[in-house]
């Protein structure tokens, strides 16, 4: 699994003093799960934001932020950020912010049964 070590330190400093949260391997890279719920990652050199869908239009504007898209299809309320809009600690918070705020609103993706 190839993905940037220093950014995804760079999220577990800022998470340190937030509740309930857990690292997860996905996506070829690092998920930070806050209630139980995808929050923030990195996948390769990019942070992966959840945010409110309905800022997908504002964000998308800024430089720097992409759509999270696998299989080329984009999925709202997921960006990919690279390290142009994020290079500031004001920047970085700004992303940060946007994912925790939205985690507080957002659902959990349902459980999958076991099979027995």
């Amino acid at each position: 699994m190839a993905f940037n070590e220093k950014l995804a330190d760079r999220i577990r400093e800022a998470l340190v003093n937030v509740p309930k949260v857990e690292e997860k391997f996905m996506f070829g890279g690092v998920c930070f799960m806050v209630n139980g719920k995808m929050c923030v990652g990195v996948v390769k050199d990019e942070m992966m934001c959840r945010i409110d869908p309905v800022l997908d239009e504002t964000v998308l504007e800024k430089n720097g932020c992409r759509p999270m898209d696998f299989n080329h299809k984009p999925m709202k309320g997921y960006v990919f950020v690279s390290d142009p809009a994020m290079k500031s600690k004001k920047d970085f918070e700004y992303w940060i912010n946007l994912c925790l705020d939205f985690n507080d609103k957002a659902k959990a993706a349902p459980k999958k049964k076991k099979k027995v």
